[in-house]
């Protein structure tokens, strides 16, 4: 049996990294021995099969949090004190561990997978969700920011970087979300492969359900410059908006409010590289009509082409047209059923299915 380590982020309310939690469940069904090591953040209330091991860095406190951030940025201590204390509480140059697989929006723990894998010397396997690159300017990155902090969250963010980019240079492999980011990363690491996202066959499933009006969803965060793509599509019907601050849909309830909806609405912009939202996949997953406002020009528009899951648009005529072609269809059906193609490459199971074939090339 293969003992594998994988070494995450801290998984966080509601998802607990999806594509983290179905990649490990996959693998230990596959009949590896799978231990996930993470720093202690949120309380782990999710079902597993598989040992998880965390390491408290912070006793709580906004003052040590920012001697901690400084000295962190000084001296990578985070990344640091975490492998040292992950070697000392899991014994782990004992435990004989065949690989490390590593799995950030960040830098950390990548430096802290790195020297684990070297305690070990076993192969280092990076997968990247998310890079500071993929947004113009950040804005994600800045929006809680203030200005008078903005010149050391700049700081913080080259050195941070300069960090990632150091791991990546000397990973075994790479992989990443999407295309961009994979055409990105090689600059650092030859051997980048792309494992799209996507969605759980056991919650985005299609089921076609009567509904007594015709409802167009939007589910997700919204940011300040997506509010005007979506008055454009408020300007032609009403849209009911679930966010985190206002109506939040509850994570065991977010297949049925899909289900439920004629159209589901998915922002963006032209700003963003790569993006590929998560509420697209699960739309996907329900087979519901996708209305993508405004088009990135992108990678999400020609996935959306590519599986028939909706349209991607700026053009006022065509999002008139769009909305108008599914109220007809749920005027004579009582709900909506988009004939997507290509669905089945970009559920959680194909996703776990090319992250192991990834990673017997490193065990074999």
């Amino acid at each position: 049996m293969k003992k594998l380590l994988v070494v995450s982020d801290p998984p966080a309310r509601p998802g607990f990294l999806p594509r983290l939690r179905f990649l490990c469940d996959y693998l230990v069904r596959k009949g590896y021995d799978v231990t996930l090591l993470t720093e202690e953040y949120h309380p782990l209330d999710f079902s597993r099969t598989y040992p998880v091991e965390t390491i408290r860095m912070y006793s709580g406190g906004t003052t040590e949090w920012f001697i901690k951030t400084v000295w962190t940025l000084l001296t990578n201590w985070h990344d640091r004190v975490f492998a040292r204390k992950a070697v000392q509480q899991l014994q782990i140059t004992k435990h004989k561990y065949d690989a490390v697989l590593c799995t950030s929006f960040s830098d950390f723990p990548l430096g802290a997978a790195q020297r684990i894998a070297k305690a070990l010397n076993v192969p280092l396997i990076c997968d990247i969700r998310d890079l500071d690159e993929q947004v113009d300017n950040s804005r994600y990155q800045y929006r809680h920011r203030s200005f008078v902090l903005m010149p050391f969250r700049r700081l913080y963010r080259a050195i941070h970087i300069r960090r990632r980019n150091a791991v990546l240079r000397v990973a075994d492999v790479v992989t990443t979300v999407s295309p961009w980011h994979a055409d990105f990363l090689r600059q650092f690491n030859p051997n980048v492969h792309v494992i799209y996202n996507g969605f759980d066959e056991a919650q985005f499933y299609p089921k076609d359900i009567d509904t007594d009006e015709f409802k167009v969803t939007y589910i997700g965060s919204l940011f300040e410059w997506q509010k005007e793509a979506l008055a454009k599509v408020q300007q032609v019907t009403p849209v009911t908006i679930h966010t985190p601050q206002n109506d939040p849909v509850p994570h065991d309830r977010l297949g049925d409010a899909i289900r439920e909806s004629s159209i589901m609405v998915v922002l963006t912009n032209t700003d963003t590289h790569g993006m590929l939202t998560t509420k697209f996949y699960e739309a996907l997953g329900c087979e519901k009509p996708v209305l993508c406002v405004p088009s990135d020009r992108g990678e999400l528009a020609k996935l959306i082409a590519y599986t028939n899951a909706g349209i991607a648009t700026d053009d006022m005529e065509e999002i008139k047209a769009f909305i108008e072609e599914k109220k007809q269809e749920w005027q004579q059906k009582g709900f909506t059923r988009q004939q997507t193609q290509h669905r089945e490459e970009f559920s959680r199971e194909t996703q776990c299915r090319q992250m192991e074939e990834i990673i017997k090339q490193y065990l074999s």
